[in-house]
């Protein structure tokens, strides 16, 4: 009993530490959404990684159109969405991106109905999309822009990821605009019904990144650091312990660990080499290309000095 009982103290002694440092740094709250490229962020709040590397974290679901409106009213301090909402948002609030989560690969998609043959059918007809300024919008604009239109030439109905898939696979709708894990329910509803046109594998322009504004960083860059060594620490998890890390991420979402597994087939989680990498190669190109079709389609409206969007000096 009183072998146990030091064990147990010592425990408690060797967590100190990380609690000690979780106090002195500040809570940093993320905003973010169900998409499965950010799941690794609640894998690394509900697995206990943030605490052990000394920060507090919560992660809240804030729709996308609603987080830049949060982070500048301090009701959020970090944010995660894809580049060229960043690059929308950096049009109006200070903002440093300083971690590259997920890119898509296949994970985002346009599905039309059977009769639709190509892109050129969708003339005219109707598209289950999230409001502009949003990823499903982007990925709409850029993939009808690299076949020769624009959002132009098409209808939009303003609807959500979600809702949009299940209005689709209800039967409303010419087409839609979505992301897993609610393309899956687009996947699975049978040819006779519709199909997907493209994804993200036909064309890669949903890249997701992590994002504070430079004042905080420049007050808090030790705790920034530690939000970004948790990232890489639950790639990590997901590899060394994949049922358990799946079944924390898909309860999040309200999807068992199997199921989430298979929706994370759609995604690339970016570890520490691939961040490197992929910040020196290829990030600074397509942050150009984005803001190329954002200020085509109108969603931007002045220019966005990319040069300030990136900070890389937390990867290590």
């Amino acid at each position: 009993m009183l072998r146990r009982s030091f064990v147990a103290g010592t425990a408690g002694l060797l967590a100190a530490p990380a609690v000690l440092r979780a106090q002195a740094l500040p809570k940093i709250t993320i905003g973010m959404s169900g998409w499965t490229g950010f799941a690794p962020l609640s894998l690394a709040e509900n697995a206990g990684l943030f605490r052990a590397n000394g920060v507090e974290v919560e992660t809240k679901f804030v729709p996308q159109r609603e987080r830049n409106l949060a982070l500048a009213s301090g009701a959020l301090n970090c944010v995660v969405t894809t580049v060229d909402t960043m690059i929308l948002w950096a049009s109006t609030i200070p903002l440093v991106q300083v971690l590259v989560l997920d890119r898509s690969h296949g994970g985002d998609g346009v599905a039309v109905r059977p009769a639709i043959g190509g892109w050129a059918g969708l003339k005219g007809k109707t598209v289950a999309v999230d409001g502009p300024g949003t990823s499903p919008y982007f990925m709409l604009a850029y993939m009808l822009r690299e076949n020769g239109m624009s959002v132009r030439d098409v209808q939009t109905a303003a609807l959500a990821p979600q809702p949009a898939a299940q209005a689709f696979v209800a039967g409303q709708f010419d087409a839609c605009a979505t992301y897993e894990p609610y393309l899956s329910q687009v996947r699975a509803m049978g040819a006779d019904k519709g199909r997907i046109l493209a994804t993200t594998l036909d064309y890669p322009c949903i890249v997701d990144t992590l994002a504070f504004q430079p004042a905080f960083i420049e007050r808090n860059g030790e705790a920034v650091r530690r939000v970004v060594k948790s990232w890489f620490d639950a790639i990590a998890l997901i590899g060394s312990e994949p049922d358990r890390a799946y079944g924390i991420m898909g309860r999040r979402v309200n999807m068992a660990g199997p199921a989430f597994r298979d929706s994370a087939q759609y995604i690339e989680w970016l570890d520490q080499a691939k961040n490197r990498d992929y910040v020196a190669n290829g990030l600074p190109e397509f942050q150009r290309k984005a803001l190329a079709v954002q200020r085509e389609s109108g969603v931007v409206r002045q220019d966005v000095d990319l040069s300030k969007l990136l900070d890389t000096r937390f990867l290590g």
